[in-house]
């Protein structure tokens, strides 16, 4: 649109083809209008468009295999049932395999797509080794883990300190590096990391937990610079309080010494949260989705934060 403002009426108004069959605009041109003096004009303009209806983004993912593990409940099952949702074979890991093969069944049922489930423990050697058997070259690959109880540091000991570093650390690096040099190679990969808001704001009964998965993020720091150029990404999802199996775990631990009951310490969690609730499992889902799509290439080494706004800090 192009034209004179002291009053020549010389508008022009150029429309693409698409907007032409979309849009309609209203000028209204008179030199009286507007300020109500000669020379004056008001424009109003507006453009009205009609995007075909029950168009989804298309993630650019369809037929890509993505290998997860704690994805048999929670969190990790709604990452596995986002990416199925959106054409992505998925292989799942668990330890518990009637829960497991219930989600796998579930998975298939509502999306179609090939589902393999895998009974082992990702911390050990074979567990590993099963998992890549079922799924050995990975698009995507999400680490997933529940973190321990929480509890005094003062009553755990080197075994206990080994076990959360293997399943909240250790494991999740190997796992990546069994799998991100075929990524690079094949020019595609994303990796995800189900961590914690902890490593951002300490959770003060959640030691173990701080402490392991802090390590992990440093470790995905460095790594994520070197996957970059060949496209792959490696990002850190750091969840608050959900409404999960391991959230309600988490706050059974806590209720002895809170004094409270279940119901009185699950309500107050929520009202603290700036968002007066719980997440939903399907909002971190979407989001891991969207982060393992071809729209995400260039995000990686990030510490995403998913919790209602609880997180205090500016940065």
């Amino acid at each position: 649109m192009r034209g004179n403002l002291h009053g020549r009426q010389s508008w022009r108004v150029s429309l693409t083809r698409r907007a032409r069959a979309s849009a309609r605009a209203c000028v209204d041109l008179s030199p009286h209008a507007g300020r109500g003096g000669a020379g004056g004009i008001r424009i109003g303009h507006v453009i009205r468009i009609h995007p075909a209806q029950n168009k989804d983004m298309d993630l650019g993912i369809r037929g890509r295999k993505a290998l997860l593990s704690g994805a048999s409940r929670g969190l990790g099952r709604a990452c596995a049932f986002a990416l199925a949702r959106e054409g992505v074979d998925v292989t799942i890991v668990a330890r518990k395999r009637d829960v497991l093969e219930k989600t796998g069944a579930e998975i298939a049922a509502a999306t179609g797509v090939k589902v393999a489930t895998v009974a082992a423990d990702i911390t050990t050697g074979a567990g590993r080794a099963a998992a890549l058997a079922a799924c050995p070259q990975p698009d995507i690959l999400l680490n997933n883990a529940d973190g321990p109880a929480p509890g005094d540091f003062r009553d755990w000991s080197r075994d206990d300190w080994i076990a959360a570093l293997d399943a909240m650390m250790l494991s999740p690096i190997e796992m990546m590096r069994l799998t991100v040099d075929g990524m690079m190679t094949r020019g595609f990969g994303r990796i995800i990391n189900i961590v914690s808001r902890s490593v951002k704001i300490a959770q003060l009964e959640l030691g173990l937990s701080n402490g392991a998965r802090s390590g992990l993020v440093g470790f995905v720091a460095g790594l994520a610079r070197q996957t970059a150029a060949r496209n792959v990404t490696i990002n850190n999802l750091l969840p608050g309080i959900f409404d999960s199996d391991a959230q309600r775990a988490h706050v059974r631990a806590m209720l002895e010494a809170s004094g409270k009951t279940f119901e009185e310490l699950w309500r107050a969690r929520a009202e603290a949260n700036p968002a007066r609730r719980y997440g939903r499992p399907d909002e971190l889902g979407a989001y891991c989705a969207f982060l393992c799509s071809q729209h995400a290439g260039f995000i990686t080494g990030q510490n995403l934060l998913i919790d209602g706004g609880s997180y205090p800090g500016t940065y």
